[in-house]
């Protein structure tokens, strides 16, 4: 029997939201409970970001729904340490100095059998671009349609 596909947990607003700069891939630290439940697809990214402190970088704000047959009495939103390289750590350091530069989750998923985070740097978007954004899609979604017009 094959193994069984995990999901991948994805930050929809966040490419809406903000303008990605940079991506990294990093590992999270996990209480054994919490990952059984990302396995079920039952965390969100939505409200979280991530800051540098003391040299480490923490992912605040993303909720991981309880695991349903653990005993463990976790915070949901607990923050959670990232594993990243010491060069990653500082050049996040100091993109975040940077005016406007936030930490952002795109996706959670697995690799290897391990929880990995795509971690942005991104700046955010003002409401002009998201309109622009919204625009360009309705017209590439037009144009697509007349063009499956036209084969049909």
């Amino acid at each position: 029997m094959p193994p069984r596909p995990t999901p991948t947990i994805n930050n929809r607003r966040a490419r809406h939201d903000y303008l990605v700069l940079d991506t990294y891939e990093c590992g999270l630290v996990l209480k054994g409970a919490e990952v059984k439940s990302i396995r079920e697809g039952k965390a969100n990214l939505r409200e979280a970001f991530a800051r540098v402190q003391d040299g480490e970088v923490f992912l605040h704000g993303m909720h991981v729904t309880p695991y349903s047959h653990s005993s463990d009495e976790l915070d949901p939103v607990r923050p959670r340490k990232l594993l990243l390289h010491h060069k990653e750590i500082d050049e996040l350091a100091r993109a975040t100095i940077e005016k406007g530069v936030t930490l952002v989750p795109l996706r959670l998923y697995f690799k290897d059998g391990r929880a990995k985070l795509e971690l942005a740097t991104a700046r955010g978007k003002r409401q002009y671009d998201k309109r622009q954004a919204i625009a360009k899609r309705d017209a590439d979604r037009e144009a697509e349609r007349a063009l499956k017009g036209q084969r049909d």
